[in-house]
């Protein structure tokens, strides 16, 4: 194969995997928000249980001091039933007590409602907690798997730069223009296998003479279509039928 060649193909391998370092490393602001986001999520869902068992202890309160005030009104209107003289106002008296037993009973059922929502709401809550509690220490995990793969990246991209460079400097100048401004205008893709004639990237079928040429591999040979450098690569030795592959 042209020495070239190979080496283009080298330098592609190179580019395409310190591509796809970059981008995971590029990538990595979005997965610390998507971690803020999920801790976010958590947190709110906290709030969200606290504020419900802080409205239900407002509310239970607020139904204990109407139960009061009626006691207070029960208790007022007993003393005046021991001092009326008549009938009319003894009746009039017991008409107020009766109504104040029965807000009262009433409000007490409120008040019994409030309370079993609030083991309930209790519940929730904890379950919350729980929830972010879970959720710190997966996002915690996370975060230094993040840590330790942008290391990783890092001292790839660091070692395919010396790789690169060395490539570089076997390769024929004009060779690596052409490779360079193919790179450029095809998203750092320069060089595709051609298979079965056709060029494996852009799909489109070659002229039987380039792709004669690229079988050849002597020379530097270009998709009419994409205008990516071409290389294939050589077919394995046929098997005769029967014989084992080691036998030959």
């Amino acid at each position: 194969m042209n020495a070239d060649l190979e080496h283009l193909i080298a330098l592609q391998r190179l580019d395409s995997t310190a591509l796809d370092a970059s981008r995971r490393l590029a990538g990595e602001a979005d997965l610390e928000k998507a971690f803020d986001a999920r801790l976010q999520l958590a947190r709110d869902g906290v709030a969200t249980a606290k504020q419900l068992l802080s409205a239900n202890q407002e509310a239970r309160r607020a139904i204990e001091k109407e139960v009061a005030v009626h006691q207070g009104r029960l208790s007022k209107f007993k003393e005046q039933a021991m001092a009326v003289k008549t009938n009319q106002e003894y009746a009039a008296v017991q008409k107020e007590i009766t109504y104040a037993q029965s807000e009262i009973k009433t409000l007490e059922e409120k008040v019994l409602e409030r309370m079993l929502e609030a083991d309930e709401l209790t519940a929730q809550a904890k379950r919350a907690d729980a929830e972010l509690a879970r959720e710190q220490k997966a996002v915690d995990a996370d975060r230094k798997q993040l840590l330790t793969a942008h290391a990783d990246l890092t001292s790839l991209l660091e070692g395919l730069v010396s790789q690169r460079a060395v490539i570089v400097a076997a390769l024929d100048q004009r060779v690596l223009r052409i490779f360079q401004g193919v790179a450029q205008r095809r998203n750092g893709v320069a060089v595709a296998e051609a298979r079965d004639g056709i060029c494996t990237i852009c799909h489109v079928r070659l002229r039987p003479q380039v792709f004669n040429n690229v079988l050849r591999s002597t020379e530097i040979v270009q998709c009419d279509s994409c205008q990516r450098i071409l290389y294939a690569m050589p077919k394995a030795p046929a098997t005769a039928p029967g014989v084992p592959q080691s036998a030959q």
